[in-house]
């Protein structure tokens, strides 16, 4: 059985610090691209940072330079670490285990992150 989990959401005042992590089992971690998106209310998910299984990163325009993405294979761990937090980075926010190669694509169920005064 696949599992998702995240977890390190919670309550942060402008210009914070949060680190989220993402834990999967019953997957070969290591073969799979890991991502973060995120659902504000009202919008649509979005992608935050992905990290491919060769540690290459990508990330969304609006995180660059605040946000970073790692995993630890050994651990079958993702994390996302977001400095200098805006109250615009308020969402509930995803883990992704996608590998295309083998049509498989697994989502968590998300954590609240909210920047606020």
């Amino acid at each position: 059985q696949v599992q998702v989990v995240e977890s390190g959401g919670g309550l942060v005042q402008p210009g914070g610090s949060l680190r989220l992590s993402c834990a999967a089992s019953g997957i070969t971690f290591r073969r799979y691209d890991m991502g973060w998106y995120r659902q504000a209310p009202g919008k649509q998910r979005e992608l935050v940072a992905t990290v491919t299984t060769g540690g290459s990163t990508n990330y969304a325009d609006s995180v660059k330079g605040r946000f970073s993405i790692s995993r630890d294979n050994a651990k079958n761990t993702v994390y996302l670490q977001m400095n200098s937090l805006k109250p615009e980075d308020t969402a509930v926010y995803y883990c992704n285990a996608r590998n295309t190669r083998w049509s498989a694509d697994y989502w968590g169920q998300g954590t609240q992150v909210s920047v606020s005064s």
